[in-house]
């Protein structure tokens, strides 16, 4: 007892010192901030809220650019997506040395999924349900950017998505606001590290505020109308839990919310962010976001400029609304000095905070790039990610892993691209280095086995439709030959192989921004490919390309294997590799449930009952919430992944079956590897509040465990189920739990759980 008191006046000690330090820090910045701002000007304090786009400053231009000459007058607050340490440092200089006060400029960047070395798109990186995978993976990227002179991402993006036809889904880490939640925390604290303090930290951007991913239609930029109770319960909480792991920034969404646009929601941007959840740092407008809202109705430049600056906004991107209106808004008594300031304190503290005013060159050491980009570890570990965010969809008769023998078919349009490798918002990557499919197979089975390719078909049938898909240097490179042709090719291949690989599914552009869908089948010339091929007899194994839930049913129905690979990054030719041939054990698990029909959506397993549920195991009954056409269920459930092994699990025991609001519950069940491969298993854990004072969602993820267990070996897995996992926002929105019984569930996927109950009783 005298030890544990020893060494909880130690820890409050340590915590007393640390907020010390916090505050002296805080301190010694409003000091240093108080005595510049006295010093700018009203055009300076302006200047700091314009973040134009940085493509016309290239080395050589940047002293006799209009950028520059901004950047000279102190009109410029930042520049975003410019590449290559040497222009940065330029620019940088141009800041420092030829302005007025020489206030240094922030350099953001859409790292979104790593810099050179790329890792798979986020949703297929949130399938590895690896938060140390995760958080290593934006550690890296923060490495790398640093190194080319970055000190600001426009990452993570953590709108919470449960439609499918919205190209953006890619972007996030899917449905789930508690897992969405821990990955929004795990890329934070990759980017930022420790307080942003070394010069391989860089600042997050959490994007896009508020509710971007529930847009009407599953169409880009479109409205979003919701209930604040959703809000609150499932698409704020990610956003909120990369605020409280220390995000530096916020990026404002297209979309309305309420009636008007994020970027002009007070509401939103002030009552929530700021005063509800005590975000200190700084807010960006997503680009032209502030001069769209002409567009939404709200005013002319002017208005909507005074509206987004009132509203909580800082920084303008790329609008020029700031620069171009704030002085007369002034006069006319729209916006005050006071605001001004304010938001310009809020950039001002950010390059405090990322050590700029210390060193403005801090993120301009010219001989990093060399050691620290793209680098041999950096991509041994992208490889190792790729890998594991792979999901085995299907394995029939254990297919796979293939045999490195005789002689494997490589048939499909997406076989020998190296440029739609890497996915959407890539922006960093250097194709040159990102080897093909095909390449990657080769090197895999030389002299082992033989590699046969055609091309079997192009991505669609219609010319116009492929090209708004491989937009961005994407080309597929459009065969000119006849459907029949290429088709006939590729069935000659077959014919001679023992086993067939099929690439198909999405160009890397075909999901993204602005990337909508609402046929999400295999495009036609792929399908009658992929059908002509298991006419052969052969056997067909489709590694699947996507950035997106999509309809597999056919594939689903007739195929023997199915790899879904996402779009894996600069090293995931050799990672697919790796899972086809057995190196690599796949583990990955779906974070967005995909549905047999876009008539479906939105379809999530987090959903609540109706009045009139259709009971558990029917196709259709008549005057229950149902389809005539389709039965209810989706193709492939949230959390659903298979392994070459087969794990197995033991029934649930709990520690006992009631607790308080100041006690706790262990759940523990014994997982199993029964078969003969080592691997990793995702076990998931699931709450059901069974009464509440609203509504409550059928289940709802509240744990997850990634255990790795050699064949034949076993682990017993444990839960700690607290207060805290059982609340909600009720009707007032108070955040509460509420006494009664509930369901836990644990089990491989969303779908496949065993259940019991426990009681959480009254005070």
């Amino acid at each position: 007892m005298k030890l544990r008191k020893k060494g909880l006046f130690v820890l409050s000690f340590m915590l007393v010192a640390v907020a010390a330090l916090a505050q002296a820090t805080d301190n010694r910045m409003k000091i240093f901030i108080d005595k510049l701002m006295e010093k700018m000007t009203l055009e300076e304090k302006i200047g700091q809220l314009n973040l134009p786009v940085s493509g016309e400053i290239v080395t050589g231009t940047a002293k006799s650019s209009d950028v520059a000459e901004k950047i000279r007058k102190g009109e410029v607050g930042g520049l975003f997506n410019l590449k290559g340490v040497d222009k940065i440092r330029e620019v940088q200089k141009l800041a420092v040395e030829n302005s007025r006060l020489g206030i240094p400029l922030l350099f953001g960047m859409d790292v979104v999924h790593g810099y050179e070395t790329v890792f798979p798109i986020p949703l297929g990186l949130s399938c590895s349900w690896n938060m140390k995978t995760i958080e290593q993976s934006a550690r890296i990227a923060a490495i790398e950017s640093t190194a080319d002179g970055i000190n600001w991402t426009f990452s993570p993006m953590v709108d919470i998505a449960r439609d499918p036809r919205w190209g953006r889904v890619a972007e996030g880490s899917g449905e789930d606001p508690f897992l969405g939640s821990e990955i929004a925390k795990a890329m934070v604290r990759g980017y930022q590290g420790v307080a942003l303090k070394n010069k391989t930290e860089m600042m997050a951007c959490v994007k896009h505020f508020a509710l971007y991913g529930a847009a009407e239609a599953g169409r880009d930029y479109n409205t979003t109308d919701m209930s604040h109770l959703k809000m609150y319960n499932d698409y704020f909480p990610p956003y909120k839990a990369a605020i409280q792991a220390g995000a530096g920034s916020i990026m404002a969404s297209f979309n309305e919310v309420d009636g008007i646009p994020a970027t002009a929601n007070k509401w939103l941007m002030t009552d929530v962010l700021r005063k509800q959840w005590g975000f200190n740092g700084f807010v960006v407008t997503d680009f032209t976001g502030i001069s769209e809202m002409v567009e939404h109705g709200i005013g002319d430049l002017q208005n909507v400029s005074a509206r987004a600056l009132n509203a909580g906004i800082d920084l303008d991107m790329v609008s020029d609304g700031f620069v171009k209106t704030l002085k007369k808004s002034i006069l006319e008594g729209k916006v005050t000095v006071e605001t001004i300031d304010r938001a310009c304190r809020r950039i001002l503290e950010a390059k405090y905070k990322l050590g700029l005013f210390d060193d403005p060159y801090k993120y301009c050491d010219l001989n990093r790039p060399k050691y620290d980009i793209f680098s041999p570890e950096h991509r041994a570990f992208a490889r190792q990610v790729a890998a594991e965010s792979f999901v085995l969809l299907k394995n029939e008769n254990n297919l796979l892993p293939l045999q490195m023998t005789g002689r494997i078919a490589l048939i499909g349009p997406l076989a020998n691209n190296r440029a739609n490798m890497v996915g959407t918002w890539s922006v960093a990557a250097v194709h040159a280095n990102v080897p093909t499919l095909m390449e990657g197979l080769q090197q895999a089975v030389a002299g082992k086995a033989q590699i046969m390719y055609a091309k079997g078909s192009n991505l669609v049938a219609d010319t116009a439709y492929e090209k708004r898909a491989t937009m961005f240097g994407r080309d597929l490179h459009r065969d000119g030959r006849s459907d029949r042709e290429l088709l006939d090719e590729a069935l000659k291949i077959a014919e001679q192989s023992d086993v067939i690989v099929a690439a198909m599914g999405e160009s890397s552009e075909m999901s993204g921004e602005s990337s909508c869908r609402t046929n999400l089948d295999l495009p036609d010339v792929q399908k009658t490919l992929l059908q002509a091929l298991m006419s052969t007899g052969k056997p067909v194994v489709l590694v699947y390309f996507a950035g997106r839930p999509t309809t597999l049913n056919w594939e689903q129905a007739n195929l023997p294997a199915i790899l879904h690979v996402w779009f894996g990054g600069s090293e995931s030719a050799y990672a697919i590799a790796d899972v086809l041939f057995g190196k690599t054990n796949p583990s990955g698990k779906l974070t967005m449930t995909f549905p047999k029909n876009v008539g479906q959506i939105p379809i999530y397993y987090a959903h609540k009952n109706t009045g009139r549920p259709l009971p558990e195991g029917k196709w259709f009954e008549k005057f229950r919430s149902d389809y005539l056409d389709v039965d209810n269920e989706p193709l492939y459930p949230f959390g659903y992944g298979l392994s070459y092994t087969q794990f197995s699990y033991g029934s649930i025991e709990l520690s006992r079956n009631t607790m308080t609001n100041q006690g706790s519950i262990t759940a523990s069940v014994v997982l199993t590897n029964a078969g003969k491969v080592d691997g990793s298993e995702v076990v998931q854990l699931y709450l059901h509040d069974k009464v509440g004072s609203v509504t409550r969602p059928v289940k709802e993820l509240k744990g997850f465990q990634k255990i790795y267990l050699k064949a034949g070996q076993s682990q017993k897995v444990t839960f700690t189920i607290t207060p805290d996992m059982l609340k909600f926002y009720n009707y007032d929105l108070q955040y509460v739990s509420e006494p009664g019984e509930f369901d836990l569930m644990i089990g491989a996927n969303s779908r496949d759980l065993q259940k019991t109950s426990f009681t959480l009783q009254g005070k």
